[in-house]
């Protein structure tokens, strides 16, 4: 599904473009830009935290529950950072429905300081960690369609589609939420367990992009080899 709503988009971005004019584009201006964007979401995100309320054990142990949403919240973030920075650094074109695509995986991104409040203020109600669930499928999502648009601007025998073959971890994670999110109703540290499981799955950066970035850097390295 992600794959078709991908091509669809890129080719409607390009539609009435050829290849000299607004399709060949810097990809380090938006790679700042969105690195700029993500550092402002990581600085609210880490404003949220509050002081214990006394100097004794106690009040440090009724934080915990704030300091593990933090912790949850901030791997998260790390995590599409990471993966962000080695897609742009992997990718030769860009276009207008990737900087759309782009903006939309940010809009997403963007509400995690809000939901993490909320998680850490009520840790055994269902519905903020239903809400933290949609959240996080829906920047899965984001991020899977832009990984499609970037595929449908650079052609399917690109470098970068054959890097990002057929996502398989992008379509397990989106799995894994979509379950923690009805599982949430039956007890919101279940749905807490399969966000953590995810973040366990994307926290080494995808080799496959890592090896296609030292290939633009290094040419003559990968084809020696």
């Amino acid at each position: 599904m992600l794959k078709r709503i991908g091509i669809a988009a890129g080719a409607a971005m390009q539609e009435g473009s050829d290849a000299g004019r607004g399709t060949v584009l810097d990809t380090h201006r938006l790679e700042a830009f969105s690195d700029g964007v993500m550092a402002v979401i990581i600085t609210i995100l880490a404003l949220g935290l509050k002081v214990p309320s006394a100097p004794t054990w106690s009040a440090v142990g009724k934080n915990v529950p704030q300091l593990l949403a933090f912790t949850l919240s901030f791997v998260f973030l790390a995590i599409y950072w990471n993966n962000h920075h080695h897609l742009l650094r992997s990718t030769s074109i860009i276009s207008a429905g990737v900087m759309w695509a782009n903006m939309a995986l940010l809009f997403w991104l963007a509400l995690i300081p809000v939901l993490t409040d909320w998680i850490a203020s009520a840790p055994g109600h269902s519905l903020p960690a239903v809400f933290y669930g949609i959240d996080a499928a829906a920047a899965a999502i984001a991020y899977g369609i832009l990984v499609r648009v970037i595929i449908a601007v650079n052609g399917s025998t690109s470098a970068i589609a054959t890097a990002i073959g057929s996502d398989l971890k992008g379509n397990i994670s989106i799995a894994f939420y979509l379950l923690a999110i009805g599982l949430a109703f039956v007890s919101p540290f279940i749905a807490y367990a399969l966000y953590a499981a995810v973040a366990v799955i994307w926290i080494i950066p995808d080799r496959r992009l890592f090896r296609e970035q030292r290939r633009k850097r290094h040419p003559d390295a990968s084809t020696s080899g």
